[in-house]
C-alpha cells in the first residue's frame, strides 16, 4: 500500500508501517519496556529523514508550505551530528565567527546533504555583514 500524503496522517495511528527508528526498528517495537531493556538507545528515539519527509508531503497537502519547508529541513538535518549542528549553531550567534568561518560551516553542512541549511548560513553571511553582527577576523 503507497503512501498518501491525504488520509495516511497521523502517521504513528494510521500507518505504522512506514514508521522507524534511524537503525529500522518498526515503531511498533518503541516502548518503554524497550528502553528500559536497553534495546532503544537515545540515538534511536529521533525521527528520521524518511518520516520528516512524509510528514512535509502531509503539510503540503494540506496546504502549510511553510511548515512542510521547515520539515524537509529538518530532514535533510536528521543526518547531520548532532555536535556539528551545534557548533553551526553556536557560530551563527552574532559576533562569534567571521564570514570565512560561516561559509567553511555551510561546506560542511553541504558534505552532509544538508544544502538547504547550507544556503541559509551563506544567506546569513550577507545579512550579518550588512548588519555588523560577523566576527572581527
Amino acid at each position: 500500500m503507497r503512501f498518501d500524503p491525504t488520509s495516511d496522517y497521523p502517521l504513528g495511528t494510521r500507518r505504522p508501517d512506514l514508521v522507524s527508528t534511524p537503525n529500522g526498528t518498526p515503531l511498533v517495537d518503541v516502548t518503554l519496556e524497550a528502553v528500559r531493556a536497553g534495546r532503544l538507545g537515545p540515538d534511536e528515539i529521533r525521527a528520521t529523514a524518511a518520516t520528516l519527509r512524509m510528514q512535509a508531503e502531509i503539510a503540503l497537502a494540506a496546504g502549510r508550505r511553510q511548515l512542510a519547508a521547515n520539515l524537509e529541513r529538518a530532514a535533510e538535518l536528521a543526518a547531520v551530528p548532532d555536535d556539528l549542528l551545534l557548533e553551526v549553531y553556536t557560530a551563527l550567534r552574532p559576533g562569534r565567527a567571521t564570514a570565512p568561518e560561516l561559509e567553511e560551516w555551510a561546506a560542511r553542512l553541504e558534505s552532509h546533504g544538508a544544502t538547504t541549511t547550507a544556503a541559509f548560513v551563506c544567506e546569513a553571511v550577507a545579512a550579518y555583514a550588512a548588519r555588523g553582527l560577523l566576527a572581527d577576523g
